[in-house]
């Protein structure tokens, strides 16, 4: 039972991230403004409380789960995985900071609004974070369906 309830709650947070990513996406799409500004950082701490605990749980499935640690910590596919989660982690340091410094400007200043070009810029990473999450559940399911281990 342990191992079905952390891969259902591992899926949820995937899912989780996904959707997160393209609402943040979406809105960095329109022109920036104060409720936007605020949707656009609250959707960043969310995504960042998922990317946290997809971490705790995939880990609990790694050493709590029916497969055993064997069958991952021995797998090039898992450590693909978790190279493309990192990698998506890293890229998304940047527009957390942007996002956290456009909330405290819009603290001090309530008509404030992020230029375009930065606003452009911060897009572009997130669209990158996108791209990079893509292979992470394909990884998945050739790691479940046996790919990598062995190897």
């Amino acid at each position: 039972m342990t191992d079905l309830l952390l891969a259902l709650a591992h899926h949820l947070l995937v899912f989780t991230i996904a959707a997160v990513l393209a609402a943040e996406l979406a809105l960095l799409g329109r022109p920036m403004s104060a409720p936007a500004l605020r949707r656009v950082s609250s959707l960043d701490a969310a995504y960042g409380m998922a990317a946290m605990l997809i971490l705790l749980i995939g880990f609990g499935r790694v050493f709590q789960g029916a497969k055993g640690s064997a069958f991952y910590l021995h797998n090039p596919v898992f450590w693909a995985k978790i190279g493309c989660f990192l990698a998506v982690g890293l890229v998304s340091i940047v527009p957390t900071i942007r996002f956290l410094q456009w909330k405290k400007r819009l603290q001090a200043d309530a008509g404030f609004v992020p230029a375009e070009a930065e606003v452009s810029r911060v897009r572009r990473l997130v669209q990158a974070e996108l791209v990079l999450f893509v292979p992470i559940p394909l990884l998945a399911a050739a790691m479940a369906r046996g790919f990598g281990y062995g190897a």
